[in-house]
């Protein structure tokens, strides 16, 4: 790869872990920015290399969270947990079976998200701890760590947003005690995809590094903006990322 190519990388996974520490999607910036810089490689090189990167970014957003938000470790310890294990699942199934028949499903489930988002205001503004029930508990462990962590291993774009959506829903969290939740499931459904990518030998680890540490910036810079501005500003961020992620799954199953 020549040095320009490089530092557009470079500059794609700052941008890209700065979204995932907001709202998750970071994604969307970078595995794109893997194909298109780096043609010749192998898709599963880039997506390969894509998990390290973010695996660098959420771990270290993960950290950032837990010195000022409120991740609840009750539900993201058993649920990262499961994650590592259903993300190399799903990953090791990636190749039987065809993102094309996920991709409008995937783009139905975003535009019902962006209508809860948009039509119920309230979500995600401020805690409702009436919510969490046992079941509600159990299903915040258990969603997020089996049928989220499958999909990020298997496909992978929107995950975080995902997960912030169900830890709201669910457990009636803000949007950035739900950001610092699930960054540390997403952190282990990392884990669990790059170990299977690792095995199989797709990893590109010198420019995966290399993304990994300026995810960990990004990250950075997103998680303390993202405690600072409030849930408003995750809302706000929430809605952007939703709609490039429809925008991009519609493009790339009709355009």
């Amino acid at each position: 790869m020549h040095a320009e190519q490089v530092l557009l990388l470079l500059a794609a996974a700052v941008a890209a872990g700065w979204v995932d520490a907001v709202v998750g999607g970071g994604g969307l910036i970078q595995l794109p920015a893997l194909l298109l810089l780096n043609p010749g490689q192998p898709v599963a090189a880039a997506l390969a290399t894509n998990k390290l990167g973010s695996i660098a970014g959420t771990t270290s957003a993960a950290v950032a969270y837990a010195r000022k938000a409120k991740p609840d470790l009750r539900v993201a310890v058993p649920a990262g947990l499961l994650a590592v294990a259903c993300a190399a699942g799903g990953a090791l199934c990636a190749a039987a079976i065809s993102s094309d028949v996920l991709k409008p499903l995937i783009m139905v489930v975003l535009l019902a998200v962006a209508a809860i988002v948009v039509f119920r205001p309230d979500l995600g503004r401020v805690p409702r701890p009436a919510l969490r029930t046992r079941r509600r508990v159990a299903a915040a462990v258990l969603v997020p760590g089996v049928a989220i962590a499958f999909y990020d291993g298997l496909l992978g774009p929107g995950t975080g947003t995902f997960l912030v959506i169900a830890f709201t829903a669910l457990l009636g969290m803000d949007f950035v005690d739900a950001s610092a939740t699930s960054k540390i499931i997403n952190a282990g459904t990392n884990l669990g995809a790059l170990a299977v990518f690792a095995v199989q030998g797709h990893v590109l680890w010198a420019v995966g590094l290399g993304m990994a540490a300026c995810n960990i910036v990004g990250a950075q810079l997103g998680a303390h903006m993202a405690i600072s501005r409030g849930a408003g500003f995750v809302r706000a961020v929430l809605l952007c990322v939703v709609t490039a992620l429809v925008l991009k799954l519609g493009y790339e199953q009709f355009g």
